[in-house]
Parts: structure tokens; C-alpha cells; sequence
């Protein structure tokens, strides 16, 4: 049985909550990795919600790092969440965050190339490499979830409009875009401020119906 926690939790209780999980350790600048803003996870995460896209559904969170997106779709009411990482750290991070909250039987975890991930869902959570590093690795992932998601909500650099408008035109439509400053917190040696922005967009995809 789902229990749902939506109806005694608001945006505020969320973000407290996902603060609280155990962030990426060890990370790996050729995979762009980095700790999702636990505020910036919660307004995510919270906007699936009000579109009623969490309570009852099956969820990919693609790229899942610590899990933190996936998580708050289990405390929203999701029947269950995939957490997908090809990073078998980030897997175990994300398993313990998981397990520390009890929530371990609606999570499912597969270690391994997003490419090869096959399972279909009722919707794709995702904030995925940017490309800088890994060239068209954002492309991949958007590929992929669009694939196996009737609505994906995918985290890009806001420059990425034209790009992410051309791949998609015959796969989806764009519902919304919702613009994030999004803060990326000193976690390389070669980083000389404490905090950078980024200028980002959470994109609201539907998949058009296949007929």
C-alpha cells in the first residue's frame, strides 16, 4: 500500500527533508557531476506535483546522484521510482538514503548506462550532464526519456531552447518552461568561487501519443 504523505506535507516540509539526505561523494568531473541544490530539488520536484505527476505513478529519475529528486517523488505518493545511474557510488548513496527513510519497496535501482535502461514509465525526473564534458550527453538522456516516459521533466543550461526544441518536435511538445538560477557549489579544485550560477530551465515535456 502507497502511503500518501502529500496530504500532511507542503513545500516547505519537502525541501526540509531533502535537505537532510546524505549528499555525492568523490565526484567525477568527465560525468559532470555535482550535488543538486536541495531548494532547487524541492521546486522540481513540487512543480510535478501540482501538475498531478507523482501520486500513483511510475517514475524514472534518470542521472539519479544521491537520489534526491526520486526521493521526493516517494514522499509525494509515487507508486514506485527507478533510480538510474551509470556511477555504482552514486547507487549505493541513493540505496542508503533510500533505506534510511524506509522507503525501500517502492525503489527499484539499476546500475548502469542510461542507454540500456528499458523499463517504461509514466514519467522521467532528470538532471542530466549538460554536454560540456561528454559531447550530445545531454541528448542521450533526453532521447531516452522521452522513449520511456509519457511526461519528462528534464533539467538544461536555458541556452539549450533551440537544441532541445529541435529534437523533441516530433516526439513531444513542450507544456512549460521553468527558468532556475541554479546555484552549483564549489566541489572541484580548480573552482575559485564558493557558488556559481547557472542559468537553467526545468523543461515540462509530453510525449505525444504513438498511434
Amino acid at each position: 500500500m502507497v502511503i500518501d504523505l502529500s496530504r500532511e506535507m507542503n513545500k516547505k516540509e519537502l525541501a526540509i527533508k531533502i535537505s537532510k539526505l546524505k549528499k555525492l561523494e568523490d565526484l567525477d568531473i568527465r560525468l559532470e557531476q555535482y550535488n543538486l541544490d536541495s531548494e532547487i530539488a524541492s521546486e522540481i520536484v513540487w512543480n510535478m506535483h501540482m501538475n498531478n505527476d507523482i501520486k500513483d505513478k511510475v517514475i524514472g529519475d534518470f542521472g539519479c546522484g544521491s537520489g534526491i529528486l526520486g526521493y521526493g517523488c516517494l514522499l509525494l505518493g509515487a507508486k514506485k521510482v527507478y533510480f538510474v545511474d551509470k556511477d555504482i557510488k552514486n547507487i549505493e548513496i541513493a540505496k542508503e538514503n533510500i533505506a534510511k527513510n524506509s522507503m525501500n519497496k517502492r525503489a527499484v535501482f539499476f546500475s548502469g548506462d542510461v542507454k540500456d535502461f528499458t523499463k517504461k514509465v509514466d514519467v522521467v525526473v532528470q538532471n542530466p550532464p549538460f554536454g560540456t564534458k561528454i559531447r550530445k550527453a545531454d541528448k542521450i538522456f533526453l532521447e531516452k526519456a522521452l522513449d520511456l516516459g509519457n511526461k519528462v521533466y528534464s533539467l538544461h543550461k536555458i541556452e539549450s531552447k533551440g537544441f532541445i526544441e529541435s529534437l523533441i518536435k516530433d516526439k513531444g511538445l513542450v507544456k512549460k518552461i521553468i527558468e532556475i538560477k541554479l546555484p552549483l557549489r564549489k566541489s572541484y579544485r580548480f573552482h575559485k568561487r564558493k557558488v556559481y550560477y547557472v542559468n537553467t530551465g526545468l523543461w515540462a515535456i509530453e510525449r505525444f501519443k504513438k498511434i
